[in-house]
């Protein structure tokens, strides 16, 4: 008797977490579609607090954290100045709740490496060799965590695509890693319906530019 009362608490239990991780994937789905969606800066923030919130729910799943560091260092773009650094600490502490969740993590590597680039144009001048130095480095450590991961081989490109020719930059240094990106996103395969599957679309946009005169 007592043997089956257990082998039912456990069924229900199981069941329960079942439907609580449906609905988690559900949630997350919803908001990771919406990401592809838009770079509105409005949109972006009111994702992150969608993110911030499923985070603070799901307390042992690295993926929140991560998809909201990921909109606040796309709010760097529609900005300048301070603010720049603003959202990127706010980025940089969601990525270190991440990773201590799921440490030696590629995607997370790759999204770090993102924003001490995106740091860069609060004053490209005095930033540039310190976060584009870092930069790099978090990148080819993203490439040697998982080297089918795209999304370093496409930073490399827009890094070298906004570095000016003179620095070792421009459009033809750039062209080969937006190849390879290219090439890796058409065979690449995200672990989960949720997990980081962005920057294809971008790559075919800047090798576009890289072809333009």
């Amino acid at each position: 008797m007592k043997k089956t009362i257990l082998l039912s608490l456990i069924a229900v239990a199981s069941l329960s977490v079942t439907a609580q991780n449906k609905k988690y994937i559900a949630t997350m789905e919803k908001n990771v579609a919406e990401l592809d969606t838009t770079r509105d800066a409005a949109k972006l923030q009111n994702l992150a607090n969608n993110f911030e919130r499923i985070a603070g729910a799901e307390k042992t799943e690295w993926l929140p954290a991560y998809y909201a560091a990921y909109c606040y260092v796309n709010m760097t773009y529609s900005t300048k100045g301070d603010a720049i650094d603003t959202y990127c600490d706010k980025a940089d502490a969601y990525l270190k709740k991440a990773d201590s969740i799921s440490p030696n993590n590629s995607e997370i590597y790759a999204l770090r490496s993102q924003i001490a680039g995106a740091r860069i144009s609060v004053n490209p001048m005095s930033r540039g060799q310190k976060y584009g130095t870092e930069s790099a480095e978090l990148r080819e450590k993203s490439k040697e965590l998982d080297k089918t991961n795209p999304r370093p081989y496409y930073l490399e490109g827009t890094a070298l695509f906004y570095t000016p020719a003179m620095f070792g930059g421009g459009k033809d240094k750039a062209k080969p890693a937006f190849e390879k990106a290219l090439k890796m996103y058409e065979t690449f395969k995200p672990a989960s319906s949720i997990a980081p599957n962005w920057g294809k679309r971008s790559t075919e946009y800047f090798l576009k530019e890289c072809d333009k005169k």
